[in-house]
């Protein structure tokens, strides 16, 4: 199929150094490029992962956090009833 494409000046600019240094034909790069990137459209993007670091809190203050009745009274006072 042939159609006119109006490329952005960065996109031509890369485009062409992409020609010289592959040394490909220009027909040949469009479709390899509209090939990957219609893929890479296509397919749903992974969410990068997000890592936490971790931070040393000390040694627990409460005997027993099972306890939450003595967990809250220690927190917040013994009137939190």
């Amino acid at each position: 199929m042939r159609t006119t494409l109006s490329l952005d000046d960065d996109v031509a600019a890369r485009i062409e150094q992409l020609r010289h240094v592959l040394d490909k034909p220009l027909k040949e790069l469009i479709n390899e490029a509209l090939r990957r990137g219609l893929v890479a459209m296509h397919e749903p993007r992974r969410p990068a992962q997000y890592r936490t670091q971790p931070v040393n809190l000390g040694r627990c203050r409460l005997p027993n956090v099972d306890d939450i009745a003595s967990a809250l009274a220690a927190a917040e006072g013994e009137g939190f009833r």
